[in-house]
């Protein structure tokens, strides 16, 4: 399994966190490119932003190939999702809540978080993100339950498939209290309009 690097905030998560965020990249990025989005997470929430495991070359990095027709491995996202897991093991008290906050193919594995050990989550915001094409061991749980989920995209973005735009907003209709923004104008990018809602948004569910 992959031991992920990651880049900490200078408020470091320990036994009194109730929760800690995790900024999940996108494809062909790095740990280095989210902590700027910290100053919109709630004051005095600590923050990780982790590397994904695959090594893209020229210091790029990706939680799982893709191929040009938007085709994906689930055993590999199974395999990043085991190693994000196995960082926040051995770093992250065991009663903290993981907020994953994670833009394009890192809202993938934003949900993939909560798909996996909902207990362990807390209000996911997925930013450009989509969901893979298969069933995950949590879903019937997240049917009954229908945890907050904040989604925010571009009407412009060239980036994500029409497809995945559909099943995303398909699966989040049956699977959580979704959040939903679409910005006019925005491309695959991130504007200070959907940080501000996602601030709203972490405001009003994080505990204090």
């Amino acid at each position: 399994m992959a031991h992920l690097r990651s880049v900490l905030s200078p408020v470091l998560p320990d036994a009194s966190s109730p929760a800690v965020a995790l900024l999940l990249h996108g494809f062909g990025s790095h740990e280095r490119d989210l902590p700027g989005l910290a100053r919109w997470l709630p004051t005095g929430l600590p923050w990780a932003s982790l590397r994904a495991p695959l090594d893209m070359g020229y210091g790029g990095a990706a939680w799982f190939p893709l191929s040009p027709d938007g085709g994906m491995d689930q055993a590999a996202i199974d395999e990043a999702t085991d190693a994000v897991w196995a960082w926040v093991d051995a770093h992250v008290a065991d009663d903290a809540r993981i907020v994953p906050v994670g833009f394009s193919q890192g809202g993938l594995m934003a949900l993939q978080l909560l798909r996996t050990r909902p207990e362990r989550v807390l209000a996911p915001v997925v930013l450009a993100g989509f969901v893979p094409v298969d069933p995950q061991p949590a879903d019937d749980a997240l049917a009954a339950s229908r945890p907050a989920v904040f989604w925010g995209r571009g009407d412009a973005d060239p980036v994500i498939w029409p497809d995945a735009v559909a099943r995303t907003r398909e699966f989040l209709a049956r699977h959580a209290t979704v959040d939903a923004h679409v910005y006019p104008g925005l491309g695959h990018s991130i504007c200070e309009e959907e940080m501000e809602d996602v601030r709203a948004f972490l405001e009003a569910r994080l505990p204090g």
